[in-house]
């Protein structure tokens, strides 16, 4: 690991200031020299590796009194980006209303990260693309911009069906962010101009040509917090994978259904581990509307989820593993007792 500084901050304006310091805005964030540390779960990892190479870390963790509250007012959830991912996946209320977050917290990692990783750092870790963690592979556009793709040629059985370019494949990891994209949540960010809120929908940028700019964050903004509208206690998270511990998807799907008398009112679906980011399918969602969800629909509905994927070499099995993991999940929504 390379040598660096090491400040904590006091307080928001302390924290955004440092991270926005002369130098480190002329950077897309992930390559800003000047990185918060919160969890340090993925940070951290990371810098031993020799990937990230920042010069000063800001702790943020003394924000944790204002931006780790997890609390329900009315049908909105409101979750601070400091919150631990295992404080808020065993919290009775998100277990009750919000089943679909709490599972995709439970899968993710081992409970050691769980304990320390916190929501904002989690929904901002960043690919485990085998050529992206190996700096000996000088080909990674995310990297070393221009560069190009290792794996496009190389061994891409992890990589994306969906979302690609030419210039990256490399699946987006995480599992609690497909929950936040299929629930419509809205990320809160902290910046010097004050507080902003976009959509999660907005906050992750796909690859295209520049796949090294991940996020639409800007030079010393933070995530404070996240909210969803309305409750959702018919939903659930189903993740595949290659072992049941510790591992990340090689298919995951987030769905929340709205059933009355058996008919489907309103309908989410999110893809996890096929994907270059948070993944809403929303044609598939469009076939579930007004209809009784039956076990041929179910499959349509998973057909049209990977309408447009695209395999390489050694991934082509992710559209079809997807297709099963999303047809399962609906059937198994319906059945929820709530």
């Amino acid at each position: 690991m390379r040598p660096f500084s090491y400040r904590r901050a006091g307080d928001p304006s302390s924290a955004i200031q440092a991270l926005a310091a002369v130098g480190a805005g002329n950077n897309p964030v992930t390559e800003a020299p000047i990185q918060p540390l919160a969890g340090g779960t993925t940070l951290i990892d990371l810098m031993k590796l020799d990937v990230m190479r920042p010069s000063a870390l800001i702790d943020i963790n003394p924000l944790a009194g204002a931006w780790s509250g997890i609390t329900l007012e009315g049908d909105n959830l409101r979750l601070g980006a400091l919150a631990r991912m295992s404080d808020v996946a065993a919290h009775p209320e998100v277990q009750r209303s919000y089943p679909v977050i709490a599972e995709s917290l439970k899968l993710a990692a081992s409970p050691q990260l769980r304990n320390m990783a916190t929501l904002g750092g989690n929904v901002l870790q960043r690919t485990r693309c085998t050529y992206f963690r190996d700096v000996s592979y000088a080909e990674c556009n995310k990297r070393n911009p221009g560069s190009g793709c290792a794996a496009m040629d190389g061994f891409n059985r992890s990589h994306a069906v969906l979302g690609a370019s030419g210039s990256c494949i490399a699946t987006y990891p995480g599992d609690f962010a497909q929950a936040l994209i299929a629930l419509d949540a809205t990320v809160e960010i902290t910046g010097q101009s004050g507080v902003r809120s976009i959509s999660f929908a907005q906050l992750h940028k796909p690859p295209g040509n520049s796949p090294n700019i991940e996020t639409s964050l800007q030079s010393g903004e933070l995530i404070s917090g996240f909210t969803i509208i309305g409750r959702w206690p018919r939903s659930l998270y189903l993740k595949t994978r290659d072992r049941q511990s510790y591992e990340f998807a090689l298919a995951s799907a987030a769905i929340a259904l709205d059933l009355h008398d058996g008919t489907v009112r309103d309908a989410r679906v999110a893809l996890g581990g096929v994907a270059t980011v948070p993944w809403r399918a929303r044609e598939a969602e469009a076939l579930l509307r007004g209809q009784e969800l039956d076990s041929n629909l179910a499959h349509r509905v998973a057909e049209a989820a990977f309408a447009g994927a695209a395999a390489r070499k050694h991934n082509g099995f992710k559209i079809d593993l997807g297709r099963r993991v999303v047809a399962h999940a609906l059937q198994r929504a319906t059945m929820m007792e709530i």
